[in-house]
């Protein structure tokens, strides 16, 4: 019986002469590595351990298109921003479906020692550089890995020099605009040198709310001794939008990451963030808030590895979830015995605010050394009646009075962002979202 991973690997042995030339030989040379991977692999399905909510079978069972000949399929890249946020200022680049192009603002102002290119541009200018990172830290043992790296066309690579510091933050923007339903593999490798520091903002949007799309999304980061990387993630599509997104980070001595991921619209998604911690003295922040109504899903996983001694960790993720919505959280922190020392906490607070929402909820902790701080825990409840009757006794109406609580329940989350002007976005894109107004076009109104 075959698995919806065989349809992927009969694509590519039909296709592969069209999908090497449509990529870089150091992407191409990673291909039979990968397809060996997948050779009688089989996804996690519903009912297996961890997957009670979600199926990723499921997900990729759809006959999706691929764009192996790399036609240009235009993009509006305006009308993705035709929800009223506020403005920010940032370089941009755009990953239209699976097509990494820079703006014209980009090219003009991107200063000394930062690379932003075509993943498949840097890996033919730059092979050494883009192979020392390209499917080094993102294993090929995990299916969605080996998959992604069989099928990569193209991404987006950011080297940035050492010592430097990007006054703006960079901002990648993913489109989807087909007619057709299409699956976009997205390919993101990250290389910050010693003493560097990147602020990096990924969204998320599509513009068809009725054309089924999937995005497969791996990133691959690297921070040397001292450096600094923030990478804020916010999806904001539509419920026929499908997201699997693994984020992979090595981290050198001194050196300081935080990944903060927001899902406000979408139909089924799975994040996943996994840290190596190989270096002493790092600190790692990972957060994540989700809101879901009507029948979405959305699941992240996270797992810190310390490796080594005298480094910190920080985790805190929140889900308000109504009408049908489903969730998932599971974080593991493991301590190896050479870890002395470790800090490393984990918390994930969960509020459904209807009788038909679900939470799955799995902290994990693996300890192999005595003089370590962890700790870790896991609430699901619903609102606050107290709180709810207090307001209403004020004259605040019962809507927007769980409104407002709902909003205050995400403000640890927000609070995290280090960037003010992305914390301001993010508090307007709640306030929006929670009070039914986040997407201004009709059609994504009704989607709500």
């Amino acid at each position: 019986m075959k698995t919806s991973i065989d349809q992927y690997i009969d694509l590519y042995r039909d296709n592969r002469d069209a999908i090497d030339a449509g990529s870089a030989p150091v992407i191409n040379a990673l291909r039979p590595s990968a397809l060996d991977a997948l050779k009688g692999r089989r996804l996690p399905v519903k009912g297996d351990e961890g997957y009670e909510i979600s199926s990723i079978d499921d997900i990729l069972a759809p006959d999706y298109g691929l764009n192996i000949a790399r036609l240009n399929i235009p993009v509006d890249v305006a009308e993705s921003f035709r929800c009223d946020v506020p403005n920010m200022s940032s370089l941009m680049g755009v990953v239209a479906n699976d097509k990494f192009v820079a703006t014209k603002s980009l090219l003009r102002n991107i200063p000394d020692g930062v690379t932003v290119m075509s993943l498949a541009e840097a890996a033919s200018r730059f092979p050494d550089n883009v192979a020392k990172i390209y499917g080094k830290i993102a294993p090929l043992d995990n299916p969605m890995v080996a998959l992604n790296s069989l099928l990569l066309q193209d991404g987006v690579y950011i080297h940035v020099d050492k010592g430097v510091h990007l006054d703006q933050p960079l901002q990648i923007v993913n489109i989807f605009q087909s007619e057709v339903p299409l699956l976009a593999m997205r390919r993101i490798v990250v290389d910050v040198d010693d003493d560097a520091d990147l602020r990096l903002l990924l969204c998320d949007h599509s513009h068809n709310a009725d054309i089924n799309y999937l995005g497969l999304q791996i990133v691959e980061a690297r921070l040397g001794k001292g450096a600094r990387l923030d990478i804020y993630d916010i999806e904001e599509s539509t419920p026929a939008t499908h997201r699997i997104s693994l984020a992979f980070v090595h981290q050198t001595d001194n050196s300081a990451f935080l990944g903060n991921t927001t899902t406000l619209l979408n139909g089924f998604s799975r994040n996943n963030y996994t840290v190596d911690i190989v270096g002493e003295h790092c600190s790692t922040g990972l957060y994540g808030m989700a809101i879901g109504s009507r029948n979405q899903h959305i699941d992240n996983s996270t797992v810190i590895n310390h490796r080594a001694g005298r480094s910190s960790s920080n985790q805190l993720f929140r889900y308000v979830l109504d009408d049908e919505a489903r969730g998932a959280f599971e974080g593991l922190i493991e301590v190896f015995p050479n870890a002395k020392f470790t800090e490393a906490f984990q918390t994930n607070n969960n509020i459904l605010a209807s009788q038909s929402a679900l939470m799955h909820t799995k902290p994990q902790l693996i300890i192999n050394n005595d003089d370590v701080k962890c700790s870790h825990g896991a609430t699901t409840g619903q609102l606050n009646n107290e709180a709810l009757f207090y307001m209403q006794t004020r004259g605040i109406p019962r809507d927007m009075a769980r409104t407002m609580l709902m909003q205050a329940f995400m403000v640890d989350v927000i609070d995290t962002v280090a960037l003010e002007a992305v914390r301001d976005r993010l508090r307007h894109l709640v306030e929006k979202r929670f009070d039914g107004t986040l997407c201004a076009c009709e059609s994504c109104r009704k989607l709500l």
